[in-house]
């Protein structure tokens, strides 16, 4: 599972991850954003013009996951999720990269341009696993705002499982992982146990 922090915070933010996902066969690969944003990082310029930033960083990110296969962690075989600026990158690659994944988790984010997106899906696109989550009490991120984003993939024909949650703008303790957890493990059908 390689997981994408959001803005301002580090792979640190998510040492907690592996232990609370409870999946013992599953490997993490916890990502840094590349641009130092007040003692942690970002993703793109939320202030700006973030197009820009959004492309440069699927072209690192595909980048990543080229290694990662090379390495052999097949695409098929990895999770693909962030959170907040995080969960806008593992959308916009999970939807872009040529190669389908296991999953692709997103939590309290949003799509940059959702019907550009659709214009730049990549074959496998309509293939791809995707859970989204978010707080009804986001203050950052708007809730309405991004079911109207999730409701245009979804009218698409993109296989999105939503979850709404009464929450601000983090993850929702137990009851949130729970429903990640219960996403991931079905991207592997072939673990044993599970």
């Amino acid at each position: 599972m390689v997981m994408l922090h959001g803005l301002g915070d580090s792979i640190e933010g998510y040492r907690w991850l592996p232990e609370a996902m409870n999946l013992p066969w599953l490997n993490y690969a916890l990502a840094n954003a590349p641009d130092e944003y007040y003692g942690g990082y970002s993703w793109f310029d939320f202030a700006g013009d973030i197009v820009p930033g959004v492309a440069r960083n699927c072209k690192l990110l595909f980048a990543l996951l080229d290694d990662l296969r090379a390495k052999g962690f097949p695409t098929e075989q990895t999770t693909f999720g962030g959170f907040s600026q995080g969960c806008l990158m593992s959308v916009e690659v999970g939807l872009r990269y040529p190669h389908r994944f296991a999953g692709v988790v997103g939590i309290s984010g949003y799509v940059c341009e959702p019907e550009k997106l659709l214009e730049e899906l990549s074959p496998c696109a309509f293939e791809q696993r995707l859970l989204l989550t978010h707080g009804t009490l986001d203050p950052m991120i708007p809730f309405a705002a991004v079911r109207e984003q999730v409701n245009i993939l979804k009218s698409a024909g993109l296989r999105i499982e939503w979850h709404e949650f009464v929450k601000p703008h983090t993850i929702a303790g137990e009851d949130e992982l729970d429903v990640i957890r219960k996403f991931v493990r079905a991207g592997y059908p072939d673990v044993a146990g599970e």
